[in-house]
């Protein structure tokens, strides 16, 4: 999530370091979306006000539409990440934050998801992470899609690591991981099962909070 919020509130931090409402109220009406009145998602958010015109700022700055679509949310993503390919794993980070699965991402979607990650409560946090896992939206993590998320993950950072990872890394990574959540070992992870798996792991935790910071 650094990445995303660095590269909108590095384009705010940017531009003229004073303004009145009149030019907050101007620029909330000159886009093709306009967002929820900021005093709704401050009461859907743990974001103040001025915090959540930080935020549209940048986001504005980045998408003067008023919506992101998964080419530019690649693109954007990709600055952060230029000796991986950050593509797969943009890709997937963008069905999570398109809870509306229309093809684009409001502004509106954009703060719910990142009230939760910087300061959501852990519960909040693990059922975000789980449905981004959750590729398939069935309610359950299977193996393949665990596979498929955490490769990602190694193909934006782990190419150009020393030492190299091996190629079966994100495979073994994956069976350690099912092996302490799958409880009742039916082949898939229930949201219970994570939750409390990795509530009971600090391993697991540590590393959920490793891939946080490539979110």
């Amino acid at each position: 999530m650094g990445a995303v919020v660095g590269t909108l509130t590095m384009q705010t931090k940017q531009r003229r370091p004073s303004r009145d409402k009149a030019d907050d109220d101007l620029e909330m009406t000159t886009v093709c979306h306009r967002p929820e009145g900021l005093e709704q998602l401050e009461s859907q958010t743990n974001f103040s006000k001025k915090e959540l015109q930080v935020l549209y700022r940048g986001f504005k700055n980045e998408c003067p539409s008023g919506v992101v679509n998964e080419e530019t949310f690649k693109q954007i993503y990709a600055q952060f990440f230029p000796h991986g390919d950050a593509s797969t794993y943009a890709h997937y980070l963008f069905n999570a934050f398109d809870t509306a699965h229309n093809g684009s991402i409001k502004f509106e979607d954009f703060v719910m998801a990142l009230s939760i990650l910087l300061r959501g409560s852990t519960r909040e946090k693990l059922q975000w992470t789980f449905n981004l896992y959750d590729i398939n939206r069935d309610g359950y993590i299977n193996k393949e899609e665990m596979t498929d998320i955490v490769r990602a993950i190694y193909d934006m950072m782990g190419k150009y690591t020393y030492p190299a990872l091996k190629t079966d890394t994100p495979k073994q990574h994956v069976d350690a991981f099912f092996q302490k959540m799958d409880k009742n070992r039916d082949g898939v992870v229930t949201l219970d099962e994570f939750i409390l798996s990795c509530q009971e792991d600090e391993n697991i935790m540590r590393s959920l909070q490793l891939f946080e910071n490539v979110i």
